[in-house]
């Protein structure tokens, strides 16, 4: 139904631009290096011919392939992120084949040996016969989001080249940094104009995902008393130890290792500091938003406990809300979902409906004003050199995309 190939060349010309993003960055978008793949994807829209194409100056990328019939059709948007995480490195990617994957271990780096194993990947097994795109195991892959980008282009390019096949208007937009937070911070959803969107950003064949974590980011700021140790007693405080303490009193058991599906948590992701200043970076998700306000209460009573400990001060709390489950959103539009569900089951997919144990660009978006569930892309293990894609389930998620407008474009 669509062209296999043009769908693998595209991925791998777009993993070999490096777009990562940059958490630490002041600017928008936080690498101007995603504005390589930006251009290059205007180029290939002009070549579609679609219209309203738009690069701004946030980077985002916008177009429309115009409706072919006057059927009274909703607008259908389609986005996927361009940049790759900054966790690992996404400059000189080199994607490989492993063509009939035979279900053994796969060797990425025989050099550094590198091993993407079934033992570790059980996963795997479930794709016996197939092509894998695997890394070389010095980089990420970066299917995490180009496989969706490949994917809505190659469907867009079967709806270009068949104009038999009737659909109504369909936006597609590519978005910038949303591996650090901020992927739709200055997306403007009036412009987009469209009455709902999916984005192309789930993991593994058949995910499908219209609620996520409530999210927030929270920072404890100590603050201690370095005193020479010789003459330290009941003077010093140490403000490394008061950090262990505050982190001690969080349950042990609610961080990320041991939890799963609609459980949240505690995740401390950085710490720094000596006696004098010390600091915790955590983040702070539940899918329950009564549960996600319990946590930032907890979080608020040891800062209060230890500051009536070591003295007013000592702790400072600050907690900034991120995202919102899109549950609430997508709900009064649910035929969005079950429009979804009956696509994969007509293209021979198996629908895997799960919560996001994370967030999309969807999620703000669908308190934008934009609901705007998640599909499958097809990769695993994001992130990092055991990253890999099966290009059968890239080639599935094109079609999902194809099937779901036919589907509205035939009520």
């Amino acid at each position: 139904m669509i062209n296999k190939k043009n769908l693998i060349d595209r991925f791998i010309r777009y993993v070999k631009v490096d777009t990562t993003s940059d958490e630490s960055s002041n600017t928008f978008p936080s690498t101007k290096k995603q504005f390589d793949l930006a251009n290059i994807l205007v180029k290939e829209l002009e070549a579609f011919g679609l219209q309203d194409i738009s690069l701004d100056e946030y980077g985002y990328v916008m177009a429309t392939l115009p409706a072919n019939t006057d059927k009274k059709i909703p607008t259908i948007g389609f986005l996927a992120h361009m940049d790759t995480a900054p966790d690992m490195s996404g400059t000189n990617v080199n994607p490989r084949f492993v063509e009939n994957y035979d279900g053994k271990d796969i060797i990425l780096n025989k050099e550094n040996n590198v091993i993407l194993g079934v033992k570790d990947f059980p996963e795997l097994k479930d794709y016996v016969g197939q092509t894998l795109i695997v890394t070389d195991g010095t980089t990420l892959l970066g299917a995490d989001d180009k496989a969706g980008i490949a994917e809505i282009m190659t469907a867009i390019e079967y709806l270009v080249t068949h104009p038999e096949f009737k659909h109504g208007k369909i936006r597609i937009s590519f978005t910038v940094d949303e591996e650090i937070g901020h992927g739709v911070d200055h997306f403007d959803v009036k412009k987009f104009n469209a009455d709902f969107g999916y984005t192309l950003d789930g993991g593994m064949i058949g995910e499908l995902e219209f609620e996520n974590f409530n999210a927030a980011g929270a920072k404890v700021h100590v603050q201690g008393r370095n005193v020479h140790p010789g003459y330290a007693k009941n003077k010093m405080k140490n403000a490394m130890h008061i950090a262990m303490e505050y982190n001690s009193l969080l349950p042990a058991n609610e961080r990320p290792e041991y939890t799963q599906d609609y459980e949240g948590f505690f995740h401390l992701v950085k710490m720094e500091g000596g006696v004098e200043n010390a600091m915790l970076q955590y983040i702070i998700r539940d899918h329950s938003r009564e549960k996600f306000e319990e946590r930032k209460v907890v979080a608020r009573k040891i800062e209060g406990f230890l500051n009536s400990k070591y003295g007013e001060g000592t702790i400072k709390l600050d907690i900034t809300d991120q995202y919102f489950n899109m549950r609430e959103m997508v709900e009064p539009v649910y035929h969005i979902v079950d429009t979804a569900i009956k696509a994969m089951d007509q293209v021979g997919v198996k629908p895997l409906v799960k919560p996001i144990r994370g967030g999309t660009d969807g999620a703000r978006l669908s308190y934008m004003g934009l609901p705007c569930p998640n599909l499958f892309a097809g990769g695993l293990n994001f992130h990092g050199k055991y990253e890999f894609v099966p290009v059968e389930s890239m080639v599935k998620a094109s079609e999902v995309m194809i099937k779901i407008i036919e589907l509205y474009a035939s009520k």
